[in-house]
């Protein structure tokens, strides 16, 4: 159940944002729509060995990966002032992620 409702949470939320960045190019919009599956995972609790097991998993399915691609992406659309602005939302290192 619990999980079930984060689900939900995390869906609402994820919608949210997908609207928000569908004017932006492809690359971006999936590396947007995975550091922010990412950084929701890492902003949980993890309360019991199972939740932990869980938040891990997402965060390796996430997260890995993802700093070299906002350093990529940064570099490939360095002149789109909107893009910087947005990808500049996102911290420049989280793959040390495990807990």
């Amino acid at each position: 159940m619990k999980l079930r409702i984060c689900f939900c949470i995390f869906a609402a939320v994820f919608s949210l944002q997908v609207s928000a960045a569908a004017n932006f190019p492809a690359d971006v919009r999936k590396f947007i729509d995975r550091r922010d599956g990412c950084d929701h995972f890492r902003d949980e609790e993890p309360y019991a060995e199972e939740r932990r097991q869980f938040l891990n998993k997402n965060m390796k399915n996430l997260c890995a990966g993802t700093d070299k691609q906002l350093a990529r992406l940064k570099r490939k659309y360095r002149q789109n002032v909107s893009i910087v602005k947005k990808l500049n939302e996102y911290e420049e290192v989280i793959e040390q992620y495990g807990r």
